[in-house]
């Protein structure tokens, strides 16, 4: 089995509380098909990718690697579909906690990724995980925008 659904599988265990019983194993397959070279597994945790507290079939695996957020979904009859997430696209994240389940909202440039159904416990530690990734990521990206910009006017000038 892969390290992405052994991840998995740990956050489950860990929080029984959140919604996914549905293909775990099919959606992590999705996202290992799809990991570059040198890309590592930082964390990885599953929900449903909908914005219905009711819909119990959307389940998807959510990866935190080393370089992006990618979100897995296996269909049911063929195919599948892979949402991949760049910190320099990362805008913000919202948390909510509800009566018996959790949402997190990642807002993106061009779109909101909505996974629903997590355990209330698990919230904190997917916010910190995902939150303290993109800044210090984000930190990297705006210092070689800073370099890209120097080097190009010197040259400019010179």
């Amino acid at each position: 089995m892969g390290e992405v659904y052994e991840k998995v599988k740990g956050f489950k265990k860990k929080y029984p509380g959140t919604v996914t019983w549905w293909r775990l194993k099919k959606h992590s397959q999705v996202v290992e098909k799809h990991l570059n070279p040198g890309e590592k597994i930082l964390y990885a945790f599953a929900g449903q990718k909908n914005d219905n507290p009711f819909d119990f079939f959307s389940t998807c695996v959510v990866v935190l690697s080393n370089k992006r957020i990618l979100i897995g979904k296996k269909r049911v009859l063929f195919g599948y579909t892979l949402t991949t997430i760049t910190p320099d696209l990362f805008n913000d994240m919202e948390v909510y906690m509800g009566i018996i389940w959790g949402k997190i909202t990642i807002d993106t440039v061009k779109e909101e990724v909505i996974i629903t159904n997590l355990s209330k416990k698990s919230l904190p530690e997917i916010e910190t995980s995902i939150s303290e990734f993109m800044m210090e990521e984000k930190k990297k990206y705006g210092k070689e925008e800073v370099k890209e910009t120097y080097y190009k006017q010197y040259n400019d000038v010179n």
